[in-house]
């Protein structure tokens, strides 16, 4: 089925809407490879239902038997090793609530534009991830665990001129207990778009560290260098003026996500009756906690705490919401900010930068409200 969305910022026009095998409708960014974007309606949730999790690839989806799946580990261990599925299934299981982000996720609103997937507000989800944890499955394989990295492969490949996806990560964050070998997504097995039979589950982090299609774990003095490590999700040091580009000496990889809520229960440019209403939304920060959420429907002239869902997790989003009754007709601007347990709050306007990463402004929708 196809159709045509109107993006909630009226920002993207005449955006597809697809229905795929396993999926409600998705709005299509790519189908080679698949690159689809959650309905922000699907949002009222605190767990993301499998079938409307937003997909993220970037390179084409590769089909994975599992009688021939293989995780090997190799580098600085003891025993090198190949891992069948069975095998990891039979390590202890843990699992653990995260949420997934896509790192570019609203790079559409940024301003100036910036290339690469105009991302709105629905490349992101909250699951509950079941496998083993990754220091368990180092250890098995007698790892130096004072190495500083860790490299991880999946079975995608480049096609041409289209750089492997390799990427690495400190092994401090390697050895932390929620850090796990995914096998599951909310108690079920992974679907093949979302890394199936493996996938890394990295809570906090952004969701390119979130390898699918496991195959290769590495223990290095080093970090990969390949285009996904440098010049591939890097971030500013320090803010550049927006619409110019920055020194390559002055980016880091990045690492934990941002505090950030959005407003998920109207659309930018919705027409709305003068009735009393819910305004609901999600908020998240990262390796922290959410712990407040304000609520404006006047351009940021007054601000009321919102309620927040009674989940209060680390790495895993929580759902506000606020009663309204707007006071009379008119044109109204709702703005959502949160405030996470490190102290940070959204700011009015995200850090500009060539990539379109780490968008977290205070999030804003206008709605006019009509007479009955």
């Amino acid at each position: 089925m196809l159709a045509y969305f109107a993006s909630a910022a009226g920002l993207l026009q005449a955006q597809k809407v697809v229905t795929i095998p396993g999926k409600r409708p998705m709005l299509l960014h790519n189908d080679r490879p698949e690159d689809l974007e959650t309905p922000t309606s699907y949002f009222d949730t605190w767990i993301t239902p499998n079938d409307v999790f937003f997909v993220r690839q970037h390179l084409p989806r590769p089909r994975v038997m599992v009688e021939s799946f293989r995780l090997a580990l190799d580098g600085r261990i003891e025993k090198p090793m190949e891992l069948r599925l069975a095998d990891l299934q039979k390590l202890p299981q843990h699992t653990v609530a995260a949420t997934l982000e896509c790192t570019g996720n609203a790079r559409g609103l940024f301003r100036p534009r910036v290339p690469g997937i105009q991302w709105m507000r629905g490349a992101i989800g909250n699951a509950e991830w079941t496998g083993p944890r990754l220091s368990d499955v180092l250890k098995l394989a007698g790892a130096d665990l004072e190495a500083p990295w860790v490299t991880i492969n999946g079975a995608d490949s480049g096609l041409i001129k289209t750089p492997d996806f390799i990427r690495s990560f400190p092994m401090k964050k390697a050895l932390h207990p929620a850090t796990l070998l995914g096998l599951k997504i909310n108690g079920k097995p992974l679907p093949d778009l979302h890394g199936f039979p493996l996938r890394l589950i990295v809570p906090g982090w952004d969701g390119t560290s979130w390898v699918k299609w496991v195959t290769n774990l590495s223990i290095a003095a080093e970090p990969n260098n390949g285009f996904f490590m440098n010049p591939g999700y890097r971030f500013p040091k320090y803010a550049v003026t927006p619409g110019t580009p920055a020194k390559p000496s002055e980016l880091e990889v990045i690492e934990g996500m941002p505090v950030k809520s959005f407003i998920t229960s109207v659309s930018d440019q919705e027409r709305i009756p003068v009735k009393a209403t819910v305004l609901r939304g999600i908020a998240w920060a990262g390796e922290e906690r959410v712990t407040k959420v304000d609520v404006s429907t006047d351009a940021g002239r007054t601000w009321e705490p919102a309620q927040l869902s009674r989940q209060d997790l680390p790495f895993a989003w929580r759902l506000w919401s606020i009663n309204w009754t707007p006071p009379h007709p008119g044109y109204f601007t709702i703005l959502s900010r949160a405030t996470d347990s490190a102290g940070r709050n959204q700011p009015v306007v995200a850090t500009w930068n060539p990539s379109g990463y780490l968008y977290n402004a205070i999030d804003r929708v206008g709605v006019t409200v009509e007479a009955a």
